[in-house]
């Protein structure tokens, strides 16, 4: 295994007690529920853990497989589309999530931005703005106006969507604006998309933090969206300390999955400002003590100390993991693959391949075709296995094929 430098790890100078890489893996593989094959009993919990995100289509059931095997593609489309115990919504760097219906406060409410700060994922929306001669308040007052006729209505893709919604807000737009709303998207695809489908685009998530919008259920190749209340039965209720109770527990969640962590990290999980992450993160301060990972300060969430101090074996060494598995979603990416030369063929821009980790740390990574009979999985590993390790390479290859409902082909090494 590569080893990380001894200059890396000693943080003593700091005069606090550093950890050492192996336990911050041997943790963090607990705290996502992968160290060891779970049962059905526990989905919401494991499902919670951080929210599973589902770009590209398709990712939260290979991530959710990975920690329930027994768990089927029929299992998963009861809980997120007949029970709808689990829930689809624009969520954490504006990315589609699946997290228990129940956590909406979490994985929503807790995401809205406070006066004086830049929502999530609305950075881009300035162009339209600026062409509009309009304001962020203005455009968004608008679109809230007519999403609740979401309630009446299930629409069929995204483009679909960000039209259908632009094209109802157009009699609240003022008249000398209109024009300009109709006019061809900036951004591209100008023959499908308006400026006001454009500005419809960056609000969506802002609507879904409001709980004015979330996903239904897939149609073939195209998501569908609608009311929260339309899809679930019942309005979007907060309480009156619910936000500040989802904030708090969503801070939790994430030390207790990539922790030992810094505010900076918290704030690119997110996707939000320094500003907003910063007011997030104050509001468990008192649960945090510092440690040092890597030669810098980090933070821990105190309850966890004993447990990260404490590694126990792993009941489950080697993973074939998807390209956007929660636990990839770390953002020291050292802990995972101390070889920075590494880590483009990992985290790419899009379409990420899935990774092969033994112990914590990313040894390969994997792609799939799909072919008429099954699939073929091609892996580029960067450590020799053992006899017993590649059979069991073998061995989850072809489970993952099964819960795909098809055939492993072959796995080409």
């Amino acid at each position: 295994m590569t080893k990380i430098p001894a200059s890396l790890t000693s943080g003593r100078a700091l005069g606090i007690e550093p950890l050492s890489v192996e336990q911050i893996r041997n943790f963090r593989l607990r705290s996502h529920h992968l160290d060891a094959a779970c049962t059905k009993a526990n989905i919401q919990e494991i499902v919670g853990a951080c929210g599973m995100q589902n770009s590209p289509p398709g990712a939260w059931e290979t991530a959710l497989f990975n920690r329930i095997p027994t768990c089927t593609l029929s299992d998963m489309d009861c809980l997120l589309y007949k029970e709808k115990s689990l829930l689809q919504a624009w969520s954490f760097r504006g990315a589609p999530v699946i997290f228990p219906a129940e956590e909406r406060d979490v994985f929503l409410s807790a995401l809205k931005a406070e006066d004086g700060e830049p929502w999530i994922y609305t950075q881009g929306i300035q162009l339209a703005l600026d062409f509009l001669q309009m304001t962020y308040d203005e455009v968004f007052d608008r679109l809230r106006q007519v999403l609740p006729r979401l309630e009446q209505y299930t629409l069929i893709s995204k483009t679909t969507l960000d039209q259908t919604l632009a094209e109802w807000m157009l009699p609240l737009i003022p008249t000398d604006k209109q024009e300009r709303w109709n006019a061809p998207s900036m951004y591209g695809s100008p023959d499908k998309q308006t400026v006001g489908g454009a500005a419809v685009s960056f609000l969506l998530r802002p609507a879904s933090f409001y709980g004015l919008i979330v996903f239904g259920e897939r149609n073939g190749i195209s998501p569908s969206f609608t009311a929260y209340s339309n899809w679930t039965g019942h309005p979007f209720h907060e309480t009156d300390t619910a936000e500040d109770n989802g904030i708090r527990t969503l801070v939790r969640k994430f030390l207790h999955c990539y922790g030992p962590a810094t505010l900076d990290s918290f704030v690119t999980w997110l996707g939000c400002s320094k500003q907003q992450g910063r007011r997030m993160w104050d509001t468990i301060a008192e649960e945090m003590e510092p440690v040092t990972v890597l030669g810098k300060k980090s933070w821990l969430l105190s309850s966890d100390k004993e447990s990260i101090l404490n590694p126990v074996p792993l009941k489950k060494e080697l993973l074939l993991l998807g390209g956007h598995d929660p636990f990839l979603d770390q953002r020291d990416r050292l802990i995972l693959q101390p070889d920075k030369t590494r880590h483009k063929q990992i985290w790419k821009l899009v379409s990420n391949p899935g990774a092969i980790v033994y112990r914590g740390e990313i040894i390969g990574v994997w792609t799939s075709r799909k072919k008429s009979r099954g699939i073929e999985i091609n892996v580029d590993l960067w450590k020799e296995l053992s006899g017993n390790e590649q059979k069991k390479l073998q061995e989850l290859a072809e489970g993952y094929a099964e819960f795909r409902q098809t055939a492993l082909l072959s796995l080409i090494l």
